[in-house]
């Protein structure tokens, strides 16, 4: 378990992270959302030592990092974004070296070998140099080194970033494979990636904690308004112009005419929905509804809505 507690970090006069409060449970793959420069790293790294914080508390499974740092280390396994390989190395030698690092030799090692090799897939790149692997297995290896030591806890930074699509479903389905035994936590900026792999997002904003809780939790949340593209053909000048009128609660965002039909934007609450309404008043106007397509939030909207408030005014 992962406890958060009013956790800071300053650089001088720049508050990078602003008191934040979560907690991850055992068993759970948690996003971590955040745009370039949100704090995402810096909080990451304080909660693996490698950052002392300024103020606040960061608990992993009831041990503090600021007295136990080295007992935490023995419990996490963590991938940085930059994955640090050595690519003279062969795949054996340098899942070894990190082995060495831990004091994990002899017997140990080669059941650890075993273990990671076997978890990420690694069996037919083992006795290859590194710098021949594909970026997919690359990011495999980093992977297992960071499992090497059999952790409880995964901490992830970045962990798709730079592979091609069928790599991230390779990575995806290990990581949600990894989910099922350990806690994860896993920062990107890949949205669709994230929503796709783990139990709960957490986006990050200018060093605060805006948004915490699943997906259908955060689209419950902020789903705002319903856009509906209405695709019309038969319509005239009169005819809408008595739209808003005739259908209560909508407001017509956008009416634009093409060459043969009209295509027109409507919003509206989500506690009402109008289309029944306007199918009816369709069919009284002689129209012809060649389309009627609703949008609705998805994480992209809810991210965008969070991080970009208030730039337009900067």
């Amino acid at each position: 378990m992962i406890k958060v507690q009013d956790l800071t970090k300053n650089y001088g006069d720049v508050q990078a992270v602003k008191s934040i409060n979560f907690e991850i449970n055992d068993g759970e793959i948690v996003g971590f959302l955040g745009e370039n420069g949100a704090g995402k790293t810096t909080t990451l790294k304080m909660l693996t030592g490698y950052l002392v914080p300024t103020a606040g508390s960061v608990e992993i499974n009831d041990l503090n990092i600021n007295d136990s740092a080295l007992e935490i280390q023995k419990q996490i396994g963590y991938l940085p974004e930059l994955n640090p390989l050595y690519p003279e190395m062969s795949v054996y030698e340098y899942l070894e070296f990190i082995a060495r690092v831990r004091n994990i030799t002899g017997k140990n090692f080669r059941e650890a070998l075993s273990r990671v090799v076997e978890r990420c897939g690694l069996q037919g790149v083992v006795h290859k140099e590194v710098s021949s692997c594909s970026k997919g297995y690359k990011q495999r290896i980093g992977l297992a080194g960071s499992m090497i030591h059999d952790p409880k806890i995964l901490i992830l930074d970045e962990p798709v970033t730079g592979l091609d699509p069928n790599q991230i479903v390779e990575i995806r389905e290990l990581i949600k494979s990894l989910g099922r035994e350990k806690l994860v936590l896993m920062s990107s900026h890949i949205l669709q990636e994230i929503q796709a792999t783990v139990d709960r997002i957490m986006i990050i904003h200018q060093g605060e904690i805006v948004a915490n809780g699943t997906n259908d939790e955060l689209m419950s949340s902020f789903r705002g308004n319903t856009i509906l593209n209405l695709e019309i053909r038969n319509a005239n000048e009169n005819t809408l112009k008595d739209l808003p009128v005739a259908v209560p609660n909508i407001h017509v965002s956008n009416i634009e005419e093409k060459k043969d039909y009209h295509l027109i934007q409507l919003e509206y609450s989500q506690e009402f929905d109008p289309r029944e309404d306007l199918f009816n008043f369709a069919v009284n106007s002689s129209w012809v509804i060649l389309k009627m397509t609703p949008t609705t939030t998805d994480l992209e909207d809810i991210f965008r809505k969070l991080t970009m408030e208030g730039k337009a005014d900067a």
